[in-house]
C-alpha cells in the first residue's frame, strides 16, 4: 500500500449512521495504524453556514476525543456530496472511506442509493456500514464473491490487506456457471485468488452458490449464514443511468437487510501495480 495514504476518511453528517461509521474507523485505525479524518459536506455554503458547521464540528471532535481517547481531524467541503468527496480524495492522503448509510428507502428505490453515487468514481475503496461493528478486534470472516469478470482480481489486494491485519478467513464464494467459457473465467479468477492467499499465509475456504439465478441474493444469504464481518465487492465498471433507476447489482448488497458492512472497490486499469503488494515482496 502507498505509505502516503494513511488516513481513514469518515463521512460525517451528525447522524447516528455517521457515529456508527466512526466506530468502524476506530476499529480499523487501531489495527492498520491510520489516522482518522471526518468530512462534512455543505451543499451551497455561505460564510455563515461554513462558520456554523465549523463550530458544530469542533464540538464533535472534542466530544469524540474525550469519549474514545483518540486524535482525529476534520475538513468541511462545499458542493454536491457525490463530487465533493471524490474530488477531495484524488490528491489527498486518504487510504479508504468509511460511510454510514440509511439503506434504500422511499424515492431512493427509484433514484439509486446515495452511497453508491458517492462511491462510483472514487480512487479509493469505501466501507459502507449500517450498524456499529459487532467485533472491535477482528474481521473474522470476509466474503469474497468470485464470478467471471476480470475486475475480481482488483479487490484481492484489499482482502489480503485486511486479512493480514485482522487475521481473517477469506470465504471465496463462487458463482455457479453452466456456460463453459464463462466457467473457465470463473476458475481462472478462483485460482488466482487462491494462489495469492496461500502466498500471503491467509486462511480461506471455497464455497459455491446454490443457484445462478440471483448471485447477489446468494451472496447475502451465505454472508448471513456464516455471520460475516465484511462483504468485499467490485462496483460496476460502466454504471449508467439505468443502473441508478433500476438498481445496479451491488446496490442491494451495499444496503443489505442483514446490515453487514460492505467494502466497495472501483475497477481500475492498473491492476499490474498491485502484484508487488499481493505477493508480499
Amino acid at each position: 500500500m502507498d505509505e502516503n495514504k494513511n488516513t481513514l476518511l469518515v463521512t460525517w453528517d451528525f447522524t447516528e449512521m455517521s457515529k456508527n461509521a466512526l466506530i468502524h474507523a476506530i476499529k480499523l485505525s487501531r489495527n492498520v495504524n491510520n489516522k482518522i479524518r471526518l468530512v462534512h459536506v455543505i451543499k451551497n455554503g455561505n460564510d455563515h453556514l461554513v462558520k456554523e458547521a465549523e463550530e458544530k464540528l469542533k464540538k464533535e471532535i472534542l466530544r469524540i476525543k474525550d469519549q474514545y481517547k483518540i486524535t482525529l481531524d476534520s475538513i468541511i467541503l462545499e458542493g454536491k456530496l457525490f463530487s465533493a468527496i471524490t474530488n477531495y480524495i484524488k490528491d489527498s492522503d486518504i487510504n479508504m472511506v468509511i460511510m454510514g448509510t440509511h439503506g434504500i428507502k422511499g424515492i431512493q428505490k427509484y433514484l439509486g442509493s446515495h452511497a453508491l453515487k458517492v462511491i462510483i468514481g472514487s480512487a479509493v475503496p469505501f466501507i459502507v456500514v449500517q450498524d456499529k461493528p459487532v467485533n472491535m478486534d477482528r474481521f473474522t470472516d470476509i466474503v469474497f464473491p468470485i464470478d467471471f469478470r476480470s475486475e475480481n482480481k482488483e479487490k484481492l489486494r484489499w482482502a489480503i490487506y485486511l486479512g493480514k491485519y485482522f487475521n481473517s478467513k477469506v470465504h471465496l464464494f463462487k458463482a455457479p456457471v453452466a456456460d463453459s467459457s464463462l466457467l473457465k473465467k470463473v476458475n481462472i479468477n478462483l485460482n488466482f485468488a487462491i494462489r495469492f492467499l496461500i502466498q500471503n499465509n491467509l486462511d480461506y475456504e471455497i464455497h459455491t452458490a446454490r443457484t445462478s439465478k440471483n448471485f447477489g441474493r446468494e451472496i447475502l444469504s451465505f454472508s448471513k449464514e456464516i455471520n460475516a464481518d465484511l462483504i468485499l465487492i467490485t462496483t460496476t465498471k460502466h454504471i449508467s443511468i439505468l443502473d441508478y433507476l433500476f438498481g445496479a447489482p451491488e446496490q442491494y448488497i451495499i444496503d443489505n437487510p442483514s446490515r453487514i458492512p460492505v467494502m466497495c472497490v472501483n475497477p481500475k486499469a492498473t491492476f499490474a501495480k498491485m502484484e508487488q503488494f499481493m505477493i508480499g515482496r
